[in-house]
């Protein structure tokens, strides 16, 4: 993540608007959280993200790949750092939200590519 805030994180081209991040942030499960902080879209992100968990981080990332729609997602070791907790939200998120995609995962947990094909 960078240096500046959430919108900034999300939309970093600013080709989006509120409702489309916030739809984002919905489905990435961070909505609630980032509503509950008085900036709310304007909230504080510091250097690599360190003010947020890092489950929060991936979520984040997952976040900007809802709002690109690219037809390409490519997952180098994107649950390795969670918890078991956050790898189910984020294996729940990419198999309702990327089905109609390409996924390349990489990956060293079996369940997270047991279904590729």
């Amino acid at each position: 993540m960078f240096e500046g805030t959430v919108r900034g994180n999300l939309d970093p081209l600013e080709q989006y608007s509120d409702n489309e991040i916030w739809e984002a942030l919905d489905k990435c499960q961070l909505g609630d959280l980032v509503r509950a902080r008085e900036e709310k879209l304007e909230s504080t992100v510091v250097d690599d993200g360190e003010n947020w968990s890092v489950g929060q981080r991936q979520l984040f990332c997952l976040g900007r790949a809802l709002l690109k729609r690219s037809s390409i997602l490519v997952l180098d070791e994107a649950t390795a750092s969670v918890d078991s907790a956050t790898d189910g939200v984020i294996q729940k998120i990419i198999t309702q939200e990327f089905k109609d995609r390409t996924i390349v995962t990489i990956a060293h947990r079996i369940h997270t590519v047991i279904d590729s094909d």
